[in-house]
């Protein structure tokens, strides 16, 4: 796979989670249903890329200590986070409507460990591993100094109001065509900071 097509796809998925989720909500609850686990595989494909994200923005970043730290934490809160759609996915699939699912979640959640490991606590590592890689390529000059607050911002909205995911997406999208364009491509040298 091309080096550079994870720093677009991902934002891109992330988007189209976020227009299914506010579509799904159209008729007063989300869930479950087709627009539901499209959704939410839509964001398990854009976790999967940003492995690959996090290791490459580790190599800009000079492969330091503290950058490798950061990309290690950010891939284990894709992991969480994968444990925490594919949750969700499951519940989708054995509930009959919305309400069902609450029941169910609530079990999930009741088993002792889960809710920090895939909910609370430990997901938080995907956005603080994306968040410190990036402020690290701005603190080395590999991205603009308005990347990071863009970073921050497509983290910050959907904490605000989940419907703000696909401006947030935008944002990411934003802050990631430069890193996309350093990527070498076979054959080719990238290109200069843009």
């Amino acid at each position: 796979m091309n080096s550079r097509i994870p720093f677009i796809a991902a934002p891109l998925l992330v988007l189209a989670y976020g227009v299914i989720r506010i579509l799904d909500g159209l008729d007063g609850s989300r869930g479950p249903g087709i627009a539901w686990t499209t959704g939410h595989l839509a964001f398990m494909a854009a976790l999967v890329l940003y492995v690959p994200i996090f290791w490459q923005m580790r190599r800009m970043a000079g492969g330091n200590a503290l950058a490798t730290a950061s990309a290690a934490a950010g891939t284990v809160g894709v992991v969480a986070l994968l444990a925490q759609f594919g949750i969700d996915i499951a519940v989708g699939f054995m509930s009959a409507d919305h309400e069902a699912m609450g029941g169910l979640f609530d079990q999930v959640k009741s088993v002792p460990g889960v809710s920090a490991v895939v909910y609370d606590v430990v997901p938080l590592l995907f956005f603080a591993g994306q968040l410190a890689l990036v402020v690290q390529l701005a603190a080395l000059r590999r991205v603009k100094m308005w990347a990071p607050v863009l970073v921050l911002a497509d983290l910050v909205l959907p904490f605000v109001e989940k419907d703000l995911i696909p401006l947030g997406a935008l944002c990411l999208l934003v802050s990631f065509v430069p890193l996309a364009r350093q990527v070498p491509v076979m054959g080719r040298p990238a290109a200069a900071l843009a």
